[in-house]
């Protein structure tokens, strides 16, 4: 494993535990993509690949049509560029060559370095920064742009992944799409001549698409070629796959470029956010579990990081704004009876914020709610054996508020022009200074004179009006930057975000913090980085969870994923669905209570509490174990959807132990039956071939067995579902 040159110096291969990458620099300083797959056993194999060159005709570069590891605009190459600027001069063509590299080993791992510099001047460099994450098989992927020079270079394009694939097999292309109580739709589309783009152009992550993908050649879950990527950014973000007429696949990710501009002045430089990326031999499968574990283990913050997640409940659904001391007493009795770890009240809590339409900015303590504050309440939760734990909206304020009315240039808007608010509010400038110590000094407050535990970070409204203000006379806006600095408004709000997050996280590590934006809207590794875990969905119905968890599993680990348990009929459509049913649903990623347990009846509560336990028997193994999609949500995940047996009526996630095996836990939840009960058969997957196991009705038999028989059962009636337990038999 490590990295290495060869071939004179101009191959360079990158060795991770399984697998290879190589790039070469060609004589004319360009850099051609040359391999990305699996490890070979000997360095001779990496120097006898051979570059794929297709010399073509005048509308082609003049070296051959090839798979790129950097594009730089303006030459007879016209995929979307690695890089793109310009200067003060007017000069918006540079030709970028290989000027040198070096290998670091680093306590993360060992980085290659990349050095391209200006043809012919020392005005300008880029440094290619490559990190090798080596028992992950992941590659971190960014570049470095600097300015030399005594003018000042502007960026207009600037992208952290830039990687080709040959021509010769069938490609398939998978992502993410959505919408608000939608998120984490699984779509799989063969790649045809053209480009493919999924972005963000919302100031975040988004609903609608998510910054992951993978490039498969006819994979299924167990077996198969799997390329894939995360971006580690909260803001705009874009990934474009193009495949030419030769066959080539040129894969572009990043930064988004649009409404994108960052000036460099001399001196200065510009480094991308990374963008993580991976291979597999071993299917989807292969691809989750090397996704997830990294996730675990190297992005997650390391204070919590090997901490099992709490069983949560929340206030939202029982109270709405409605908040008061005497009603979060009771709840929070109720929750800790049936066993919940953690209490969260929701919004309501602050200001005048009695709706939707006041308040956000003004987080003070509402006297009215809670006439001796919070510390009797935080006090009764901590008798009661539960954390305590506080939401909160801090990028947001609405216009009928205090914070509003004493700085209305605070928030993004285009002087004289209409403001647009979205559920009543609108976006505050983190990119200005003032606006994050405001942000920073309310958090401080309530973090110091509060035992809080846990934060959800909530982000309403994507941003809109990007324009930056100041108040002048009359209470009139004008901008005070031109239009080409304001496009850096983008990354100065994401900037201020961490910047804020990042501070918590130092002074208060205790704090377990939930990244929260309407549910879905804002995940990604850049924010996984600074939160613990993330509210997956606004949709807490529990048949519609199936598609948004299966989806989401792809990309993300369960750990990580915040499940609830919430009232039937469910808010947003009304479907009434079984308690067990719905416990089930939730229960395959961190578990918590959403509903209102004032209306749950004795029955209801004593159900909740036994699975409850017995998720705390079995969450070691859902939070940190390998994760099987034995039967998928199979009618919503387009181009992935397989049968069991023929039959799509069930729903089937299997969690095994990593390393010792030594439990599997199988969730069986039917998702729609038609022309009544017929019997599947599942095998199971990821067991220890020669162990004796036992499942829940004592039959045992060797992970042998329910690999290859595999478990039987019969989905005969709509919202039948069961947990299905394995355990090693020691005798």
């Amino acid at each position: 494993m490590g990295i290495y040159v060869c071939r004179d110096e101009k191959r360079f291969v990158l060795e991770t535990a399984n697998t290879a990458y190589i790039f070469d620099r060609q004589d004319d300083g360009h850099l051609q993509h040359v391999y990305w797959g699996k490890k070979m056993p000997y360095k001779e194999d990496y120097e006898a690949c051979i570059p794929h060159v297709i010399p073509h005709s005048s509308f082609e570069a003049t070296r051959g049509v090839m798979g790129y590891e950097f594009i730089p605009w303006g030459e007879m190459v016209y995929s979307e560029p690695t890089l793109k600027v310009s200067n003060a001069s007017g000069e918006r063509g540079f030709e970028w060559i290989f000027d040198s590299y070096k290998i670091d080993e680093r306590e993360e791992g060992t980085r290659l370095t990349v050095t391209l510099k200006e043809a012919g001047t020392n005005r300008y460099g880029v440094e290619l920064i490559y990190d090798l994450y080596d028992t992950f098989d992941i590659i971190g992927r960014s570049q470095k742009v600097f300015n030399y020079s005594g003018e000042p270079l502007t960026l207009e394009a600037a992208r952290s992944l830039q990687t080709a694939f040959n021509p010769g097999k069938d490609y398939y292309f998978s992502h993410l799409a959505g919408k608000w109580t939608g998120e984490f739709q699984l779509i799989r589309e063969p790649l045809t001549e053209g480009r493919k783009t999924i972005d963000s152009r919302r100031g975040s992550t988004s609903h609608q698409a998510n910054p992951w993908f993978a490039i498969d050649t006819g994979a299924n879950e167990d077996d198969g070629d799997v390329w894939f990527g995360h971006f580690a950014y909260s803001g705009n973000w874009d990934i474009h796959v193009e495949k030419d007429a030769f066959g080539f696949v040129q894969v572009c990710g990043g930064l988004n470029d649009f409404d994108f501009s960052v000036a460099l002045s001399e001196g200065e430089s510009f480094e991308t956010p990374v963008f993580f990326a991976g291979y597999t031999g071993d299917g989807f499968t292969g691809m989750s579990h090397l996704a997830h574990r990294f996730q675990r283990e190297n992005i997650l913050p390391p204070k919590h990081r090997g901490e099992l997640r709490k069983v949560l409940y929340n206030s939202w659904e029982a109270t709405y704004f409605d908040v008061s001391e005497a009603e979060q007493k009771r709840l929070a009795d109720k929750a800790a009876a049936i066993g919940c770890e953690l209490f969260v009240v929701d919004d309501g809590w602050f200001g005048e914020r009695h709706s939707d339409q006041a308040g956000l900015g003004d987080w003070y303590v509402n006297r009215e709610k809670f006439p001796r504050g919070l510390t009797p309440l935080i006090d009764h939760v901590h008798g009661l054996g539960m954390d305590f734990g506080i939401w909160v909206e801090p990028e947001m304020v609405n216009e009928d508020s205090e914070l509003f009315r004493a700085h209305p240039d605070w928030v993004y808007q285009f002087s004289g022009k209409k403001k647009t608010e979205a559920r009543n509010q609108l976006v505050l400038n983190l990119g200005k200074k003032e606006v994050r110590h405001y942000i920073q000094g309310w958090l401080d407050d309530l973090l110091q004179h509060h035992d809080i535990r846990f934060i959800k970070w909530d982000m309403n409204r994507a941003i809109s009006e990007p324009g930056n203000v100041r108040q002048i006379h009359g209470g009139a806006m004008a901008h005070t930057e031109g239009a080409a600095e304001q496009q850096k408004l983008w990354l100065d709000h994401v900037e201020g975000l961490y910047e804020v997050m990042d501070g918590i996280k130092e002074k208060y590590p205790h704090v377990v913090v939930e990244t929260c934006s309407g549910g879905g809207g804002r995940i990604d590794l850049g924010v996984l980085q600074r939160t613990d875990q993330f509210w997956t969905s606004d949709n807490t119905d529990a048949v519609d969870r199936l598609p948004i968890q299966y989806g989401c599993s792809y990309a993300y680990n369960a750990k990580a994923m915040m499940c609830w348990v919430t009232d039937s009929p469910n808010w947003l459509n009304q479907r009434e669905v079984p308690l067990k049913y719905r416990f089930h649903s939730a229960m395959m990623g961190s578990l918590g209570i959403g509903g209102n347990l004032d209306q749950w009846n004795d029955v209801e509560l004593a159900e909740a509490k036994k699975w409850i336990a017995e998720y705390k028997e079995i969450r070691a193994t859902v939070q940190e174990g390998n994760q099987y999609r034995l039967a998928p949500a199979a009618t919503r995940a387009k181009g992935f959807g397989h049968s069991v047996n023929g039959n799509e009526a069930v729903f089937a996630i299997q969690y095994v132990s990593e390393g010792t095996k030594e439990e599997s836990v199988v969730f069986l939840l039917e998702q729609g039956i038609a022309y009544g009960p017929q019997k599947v058969r599942l095998q199971l997957k990821g067991l220890d071939p020669e162990a004796l196991y036992e499942d829940n009705e004592g039959l045992r038999a060797s992970g042998s067995y329910f690999m290859r028989h595999g478990i039987e059962w019969t989905p005969s009636e709509h919202y039948k579902s069961q947990l299905y337990r394995l355990k090693k038999v020691y005798e």
